[in-house]
């Protein structure tokens, strides 16, 4: 279906947006894939805080210019989905890693995170960030165990001390 010059430009200002206050992108080319298994991930998408878009190259081009994902540019070949990470920024990496799992036709073609082009295969740099109660849970646990090294180690001299006084 052929697009107006209106719609166009509608697409480039939403996917602009978008863009701007994401934290992480990824791009990938979706060939092959059912319409069931697109709906899917469409779904978990918007459960995760992912904005997920299939957009044509030179839109997309023109939407990434001036943010920090206009590194992704040279990856905009072919059939392209392009995946936002708006609340983590390991959250679309993770969706899509997860998703090309089971759907063997889907691959991810690039990721980009603060202005940085990832290569594909790089996927888990981004895809393994813990979440942001992920990373409060292992200071904690940091904390919690650095606190009772530090409570034994002044049990430890007080226990000295009244040795030596006795």
């Amino acid at each position: 279906m052929a697009l107006g010059l209106e719609d166009k430009k509608a697409i480039v200002a939403e996917v602009s947006e978008v863009a701007k206050t994401a934290l992480s992108a990824v791009v990938a080319d979706s060939r092959g894939v059912t319409v069931s298994n697109m709906t899917a991930l469409r779904k978990e998408a918007r459960e995760a805080g992912v904005y997920v878009r299939v957009v044509r190259n030179t839109l997309a081009r023109r939407a990434v210019e001036g943010t920090d994902f206009e590194c992704l540019t040279e990856s905009f070949v072919g059939p392209t989905l392009i995946a936002f990470s708006n609340e983590h920024p390991g959250a679309a990496a993770r969706l899509l890693k997860a998703f090309a799992k089971t759907n063997s036709k889907f691959e991810v073609k690039a990721l980009a995170f603060n202005g940085e082009l990832i290569p594909a295969g790089d996927i888990d740099r981004l895809a393994t960030l813990p979440t942001y109660d992920e990373a409060i849970a292992k200071l904690m646990s940091v904390i919690q165990g650095a606190t009772s090294k530090f409570v034994r180690t002044l049990a430890a001299v007080r226990d000295q001390k009244e040795q030596e006084a006795a």
